[in-house]
């Protein structure tokens, strides 16, 4: 790097520019970086970082180690503190640039997109009690069918196909029933496992997608019923879905029209506990009735899957959910992280749109 160059910095001005002028013409976003552009990249990463066999965000961490290492010794190369500053803030400076350039261009700019909602025409609204009482209990019955043609057994469900054999299953259930939703996903997108453990659980978060890679994970330690559908949510996001209401909505479409019950019944009982918050805020004490004639087996994997989310606490739940938060607001996401609890309301309209057909 040149004592005058400011390349990096430079190209994430230019990439804060464009992501202005892309927020002003979704359409054209759609269009240009959605449809065309971002689908590229979906599939050259899908044949390179894809293929290796554990989460290339190690080679993200040990590239930025290199570039701070390079750094370090350019920096003790330097004589004088003036010359060391105008050093390190030119760094910084390219060191940003280059974080906002790859982010936006390798998957940012489609915050800038047309809504998934939008595109599909629902219009997701509030429920009154009773919308919510009838919508519980259609997921719940279609929760005991599915759950029945998985097992018999009333015991809580802890263990299911081998992650790997998973993985597959739910990407070729997404290419299989995405022309449902007239969205134009291509690629197979990875979701892998993170290493260590437990990690991103005590970090506050099940699941993450990558921009700088292309990848998305989740945490090993996540309840077997949980992964189907988070598996799910994470590749939607890999299709470039930014909203996490969205990408709710879209692995429940996939998880619940699925061949198989597994992926049918992870869907619905996800959906049941979403449905199941709005109606212990709505009705707390008809909630506390209800929730007493749950099916033994429901309610047996709903107690599995509460203690497998106290046994790992998170450092700090709330400045996880205030970044997470932070984030997603800054990109657009007006709802924040309110927007994972759009799911009652998007299933909802998509169940009444179906009704048309």
């Amino acid at each position: 790097m040149g004592k005058r160059d400011w390349s990096w910095a430079i190209l994430g001005v230019i990439a804060l520019g464009i992501r202005y002028l892309a927020a002003q013409n979704p359409e054209a976003t759609d269009e240009i970086y959605s449809r065309i552009f971002f689908p590229g990249i979906r599939n050259v990463i899908d044949i390179t970082l894809g293929m290796l066999p554990f989460p290339s965000v190690y080679l993200f961490i040990v590239t930025v180690l290199l570039v701070i290492g390079i750094y370090s010794w350019r920096l003790s190369k330097k004589a004088g503190w003036k010359s060391k500053w105008l050093y390190s803030l030119q760094a910084l400076a390219n060191g940003l640039g280059a974080l906002i350039f790859f982010f936006l261009v390798l998957w940012g700019f489609n915050y800038q997109r047309t809504p998934i909602v939008q595109q599909l025409g629902l219009q997701p609204k509030a429920m009154n009690l009773e919308q919510v009482k009838r919508e519980v209990q259609i997921t719940y019955r279609l929760a005991q069918q599915h759950r029945n043609a998985v097992t018999r057994d009333t015991a809580a469900i802890d263990k299911i196909l081998p992650y790997p054999e998973l993985e597959k299953l739910v990407r070729s259930n997404i290419a299989e029933n995405l022309d449902m939703l007239g969205l134009n996903f291509t690629g197979r997108p990875r979701t892998k496992l993170f290493p260590p453990p437990g990690f991103m659980r005590k970090m506050g978060i099940l699941g993450i997608y990558f921009p700088f890679t292309g990848e998305s994970y989740i945490d090993p330690t996540l309840h077997a019923l949980e992964k189907p559908f988070t598996v799910a949510h994470e590749m939607a996001h890999s299709y470039g879905v930014t909203d996490e209401g969205e990408a709710n909505f879209i692995a429940w479409v996939i998880c619940t029209n699925s061949d198989d019950p597994l992926l049918r019944y992870s869907g619905q009982l996800r959906l049941l506990n979403y449905q199941l918050t709005d109606y212990y805020r709505m009705a707390p004490e008809e909630y506390r009735d209800w929730v007493k004639t749950l099916d033994k087996g429901i309610r047996n994997d709903m107690i599995s899957i509460r203690k497998a989310s106290e046994a790992i606490k998170p450092y700090s739940l709330e400045l996880s959910r205030k970044t997470n938060d932070v984030f997603l607001k800054t990109q657009g996401v007006k709802a924040g992280v309110n927007s994972y609890q759009e799911l009652p309301k998007l299933a909802f309209a998509w169940r009444e749109r179906m009704k048309d057909f």
